[in-house]
């Protein structure tokens, strides 16, 4: 079978694409960003569509010649990079009358939980897509995972994971909230019986297994998975999360779409419950928790990952703060004497000021450029180069300063190792 799968490189897509091409079914891959999908999943054909402004037509002729279309797309919150009405329910109503026009049946991804009557963004478009869905004239199913599992972690199992490993003990919020969770292979085999044209349509099913497990116990459990010593989970206050919460939402303004959002917490808050019995009529039993995480051990790279994921934000932070302070300072406070040092090199005037300007400038605009998304990865990449520069220059210019007892030019080794590292954590999937 011709299976398209929209947002085939994403968590839940990436393991319904691998799933599907196991199968033997021709798979076309959809989304925004295809560099990276088309060297991990080089089987797939990729197609590129943004999902806010593909039209119906545009859908339409990627559906031509397939049996079917799985919508893994979707989004968390509203920011630049989001629009939760745009990719949720729009999006969704350009596909269905693309399906409609070619025939090809319709597996649709939501969420455990989404019922008529939510309120929260999130889930009032989810439900406004599943209605659509659901009074359409299509062959359709509509498939709501809980808590998705997966080896690979991404967004909040990527934060679970993280709070699993903290130092000393486990911060949580909501810790008494109950979720029911659901493994990636899982939703990729119902996915994959979903497409069958012997598999009835017109079916709501939530995936998700029967145990639910509260919030502390989850995190508790993830600990012992990475293999560290067990540590006491700390139930904060809402008011607390809300802080870091306001923190990510503001984040979102420059590109970066952090699990810690106002958005997460509030369905955190909600909980995630669904029906166990569902999967059962695509012939499915989920795993339970305690089956998921033996199925896939875990090893040095898991806890590497977890205790690296919280450093992130911090070491991007500490760059902007650092090369913003240089930069500011350089401008204003030690101007004079950094022109001075110059000079007393025999650099005539002129010449040392451009020096100085220029320095602090660059470095106010590295610091500036590290706090976007779309452009830390030029930003940590010149702070490498700068350093390297001021290095270079000053073993010409200032050699001695090499044996400055406040090490000026040694302290600045550390700076350039720090965005190293910073490069090294970029990615976000």
């Amino acid at each position: 079978m011709r299976i398209v799968v929209v947002g085939a490189y994403g968590l839940i897509g990436s393991y319904v694409t691998a799933r599907l091409l196991a199968d033997g079914h021709a798979v076309v891959g959809v989304g925004r960003d295809l560099t990276q999908a088309r060297r991990r999943f080089p089987g797939v054909d990729w197609r590129a569509a943004d999902l806010r402004t593909a039209s119906v037509a545009d859908w339409a002729a990627l559906l031509t010649g397939a049996d079917a279309v799985v919508n893994c797309a979707g989004a968390l919150q509203d920011g630049p990079r989001d629009d939760l009405r745009a990719v949720h329910a729009d999006a969704v109503a350009r596909l269905v009358e693309a399906c409609q026009a070619t025939g090809a049946r319709l597996v649709h991804i939501s969420a455990a939980g989404v019922a008529p009557g939510r309120i929260d963004p999130f889930g009032a478009t989810k439900q406004a897509a599943e209605s659509l869905i659901a009074q359409s004239r299509i062959d359709w199913i509509i498939l709501k995972p809980g808590l998705v599992i997966a080896p690979a972690a991404y967004g909040g199992t990527a934060l679970l994971r993280a709070l699993a490993a903290f130092p000393l003990a486990i911060p949580a919020v909501h810790a008494q909230a109950r979720v029911q969770v659901v493994s990636a292979e899982d939703v990729a085999a119902a996915v994959a019986t979903a497409i069958r044209p012997d598999t009835a349509p017109g079916q709501s099913l939530d995936l998700v297994h029967a145990e639910p497990v509260a919030l502390d116990d989850l995190l508790t459990r993830l600990r012992g998975w990475l293999g560290l010593a067990p540590a006491p989970v700390i139930a904060l206050p809402p008011a607390v999360a809300a802080i870091p919460a306001r923190a990510a939402d503001a984040l979102a303004l420059l590109g970066w779409r952090s699990p810690m959002r106002s958005a997460a917490l509030q369905q955190l808050r909600l909980g995630v419950a669904g029906e166990a019995a569902h999967a059962a009529r695509l012939s499915l039993v989920p795993r339970s928790l305690n089956q998921i995480l033996t199925a896939m051990p875990s090893s040095v790279q898991e806890r590497w990952f977890a205790k690296a994921w919280l450093a992130k934000p911090l070491i991007l932070a500490t760059l902007c703060a650092f090369w913003l302070a240089s930069g500011l300072i350089g401008l204003t406070v030690s101007r004079q004497a950094a022109v001075a040092l110059l000079t007393s090199a025999d650099m005539p005037q002129p010449l040392a000021q451009a020096f100085v300007v220029g320095g602090g400038t660059v470095d106010v605009a590295l610091a500036l450029l590290v706090a976007h998304r779309r452009t830390a990865r030029l930003a940590l990449l010149g702070m490498i180069a700068v350093t390297a520069g001021y290095l270079a220059g000053g073993a010409v210019v200032r050699p001695d300063l090499w044996l400055d007892p406040l090490g000026p030019l040694v302290k600045s080794i550390p700076a350039a190792v720090l965005a190293i590292a910073a490069l090294a954590l970029l990615d976000e999937r």
